[in-house]
């Protein structure tokens, strides 16, 4: 049945700006409906249904003026798109990639040069439009993203970046989707950075897909850094065939409210996902961070492993959750979680979750919460340093082993330097 979009002046606004293609914006309007129905997802733990996560101002096209990039440092890279806002601003290397069959692009330019590849894959195989209250949102107001296509049996030596810059100059909301496809025995590494410029009060929608085809091996990378007064729904998700693999690397160094939705479905046997988590929360902020891994091919792989600093009066949750489905023979769940606390007045929370549904399978976690070894930091004073530098390296020891298995050098440095201007500016709260 043909959807009138009259009816939904807005879609209809906006598609006639942007020349939507009419089947997405008839997609926009069934979640829409959708939405009425459904509620928002619960995670253990994480009490964030008051806070300002949904999706409330009206669809609608904004520029951004390229300008405020001027502010904004960026590292340089071989192939790389950046965006801001609605609007991309750089591409630079990408027709290199174009001559492998490589496809990355812009949200915009996906719906009208790719459709094939959105109508097949986005929220069809990783997650459901209609999940939840959040995804139909999602859908509905989406403005922005990138699709990313890696051909069969192509292997890209050099990472592609992106970043994905919000414009909270304006009053606007940040919907942006990710969908990044590796085919058949392709590889590829990914790094994505998340920031904010500006100080207005704004929601942040954010979906990736990776869908990893046999064979597959995807190196996932991040560096957020989304703003104090930005409440995020992060959501990242792996969909992962026979033999395919994925590495997450995550630093979430956001200054605003967050939750963290990190599900990997192994669905083929023999897949494998590495998902490594680092988070500092400063000031009054609350990260809560949901990591799940689903193993229902046999002899598949899961891990998870994070490592969360706290300051001043904030929160981190972490919850790890393993889940080995019926059916799931030789297969591996392990997690660890653990938080370190610097103040009396923080609150850290690390829930480990093993769900076993079958034998013959390997699983196990850990979890630990706990305040800055007094001995450590005693015979670093003691040689003459001030007590918040030893502090930042304790914290820097303390975040070393999942910093150093982070397979990307360039990420690693990022998170290096990022972590310290947080715990900097975390200590000038306390």
């Amino acid at each position: 049945m043909t959807i009138d979009l009259q009816k939904y002046p807005a879609i209809a606004a906006y598609a006639a700006q942007t020349n939507e293609p009419a089947w997405f914006s008839e997609l926009r309007v069934k979640a829409l409906q959708a939405a009425a129905d459904l509620e928002l997802p619960t995670f253990g733990k994480i009490r964030y249904q008051r806070w300002p996560v949904q999706i409330k101002r009206p669809l609608a096209y904004q520029a951004s003026d390229p300008q405020l990039l001027s502010d904004v440092k960026l590292q340089s890279a071989k192939h790389i798109i950046i965006q801001l806002g609605q609007t991309t601003v750089r591409q630079q290397g990408l027709t290199e990639l174009a001559a492998q069959g490589v496809i990355v692009c812009d949200w915009q330019t996906a719906l009208k040069e790719h459709p094939e590849l959105i109508k097949k894959y986005f929220m069809q195989k990783a997650i459901k439009y209609d999940q939840d209250l959040l995804t139909a949102q999602h859908v509905a107001g989406v403005t922005s993203g990138l699709l990313v296509y890696v051909p069969k049996n192509t292997v890209l030596n050099e990472p592609i970046t992106s970043y994905f810059i919000q414009d909270a100059t304006q009053k606007q909301d940040c919907v942006h989707h990710v969908i990044l496809l590796a085919d058949e025995n392709s590889e590829v590494s990914y790094l994505e950075n998340l920031t904010t410029i500006g100080d207005q009060p704004t929601t942040a929608s954010i979906v990736v897909e990776v869908i990893a085809k046999a064979g597959s091996h995807v190196k996932f990378a991040s560096v957020d850094r989304l703003g104090a007064k930005t409440t995020t729904y992060l959501n990242r998700r792996g969909h992962l065939d026979d033999d395919a693999k994925i590495d997450w690397s995550m630093g979430m160094m956001n200054d605003g409210n967050i939750v963290g939705d990190f599900d990997s479905d192994l669905i083929g046997s023999g897949s494998h996902a590495e998902v490594k988590v680092i988070a500092i929360s400063t000031g009054r902020q609350v990260q809560g961070i949901d990591t799940r891994v689903t193993n229902y091919g046999k002899h598949t792989i899961g891990h998870i492993l994070q490592h969360g600093v706290i300051l001043s009066r904030s929160s981190l949750i972490f919850n790890g959750i393993g889940h080995i489905i019926k059916g799931a023979k030789g297969a591996n769940a392990q997690q660890e979680s653990r938080i370190l606390m610097l103040s009396k007045k923080a609150k850290g929370d690390a829930n480990p979750v093993l769900l076993i549904d079958d034998n013959d399978v390997q699983a196990g976690h850990a979890a630990s919460i706990g305040r800055v070894n007094a001995e450590q930091l005693y015979y670093l004073m003691s040689r003459g340093l001030p007590q918040k530098i030893a502090e930042r390296l304790v914290i820097r020891g303390f975040l070393g082993p999942v910093l150093e298995v982070i397979p990307s050098d360039s990420i690693r440095e990022q998170l290096r330097d990022t972590i310290e201007r947080k715990l900097v500016n975390g200590q000038r709260d306390e």
